[in-house]
């Protein structure tokens, strides 16, 4: 099993192109995700792949997520490594300030970065408060960095450090940028608004196990329904698992409780 001095290793020969690093670790797993992306047959797919790839890829990435702006100009989060880096984005997108956000709309290569969110030099509003949270450093780079702004999103990485991203090479962030934008577009012409679909129905989806996880609380221990949907927000915080998944996990599971 490659240790992390492996991958930092081959990071290293990676970004100063020596010889050997073509079959390396970073390009091994650079390979692997071009070729899951071939397989991704929705943008829930594609996006999954690429956040997953981006915490192995990316030195000092503990969180990772994607945003995605949506028709009417806002911002939406559809899929993430930790619940922590969805509720890191949100807070962005209610302030309008931030690096995913800032990242939509920079010109260039989209690159946003801060090494000391508790300093809030970059971003005096979100940035202290994302430190209380326990995210100490920040890069993000917007989605389709070619492409005119304001981007369709961005990808955003999360370090629990101060200077987290201090052995990462932005590059490697942009590559893997490059990838989702490319893969994206080739699914079946993929827009905001299509994505915003896929959201609806997951959400829709999700009502109803949470629904039927508060009806079994509700028989099983005699408690109103406000009582149940506690019960389970409380465990799905407790657990650090999401809502739904824990509503599916009781649903499939209510003969045991």
């Amino acid at each position: 099993m490659a240790t992390e001095q492996d991958w930092a290793n081959d990071r290293y020969a990676f970004v100063e192109g020596r010889e050997g690093a073509s079959t390396g670790l970073l390009a091994g797993q650079f390979v692997s995700l071009a070729e899951r992306l071939l397989e991704a047959t929705t943008v829930h797919d594609v996006l999954r792949r690429v956040v997953d790839a981006g915490k192995a890829v990316v030195a000092g990435a503990d969180l990772v997520s994607v945003t995605m702006r949506t028709s009417s100009g806002g911002f939406h989060t559809p899929v993430e490594t930790d619940p922590l880096a969805t509720r890191l984005d949100e807070l962005q997108y209610s302030l309008d300030e931030g690096p995913c956000v800032e990242a939509t709309r920079t010109p260039g290569l989209g690159l946003v970065a801060s090494a000391d969110l508790q300093a809030g030099a970059e971003f005096p509003r979100w940035g202290p408060a994302a430190a209380s949270a326990g995210a100490r450093s920040v890069l993000a780079v917007g989605l389709f960095p070619a492409g005119q702004t304001p981007r369709l999103g961005a990808l955003n990485f999360y370090s629990f450090a101060v200077d987290g991203f201090a052995a990462a090479d932005p590059d490697v962030a942009l590559v893997l940028a490059a990838h989702a934008s490319t893969a994206l577009a080739g699914v079946h012409g993929t827009t905001a608004a299509e994505l915003e679909v896929a959201q609806l129905k997951e959400a829709v989806a999700s009502r109803d196990v949470i629904g039927q996880a508060k009806g079994i609380l509700m028989e099983r221990r005699g408690i109103s329904a406000t009582e149940a949907f506690d019960v389970l927000r409380s465990a799905s915080q407790s657990l650090n698992v999401k809502l739904a998944q824990l509503a599916q996990t009781v649903a499939s599971r209510r003969a045991e409780l």
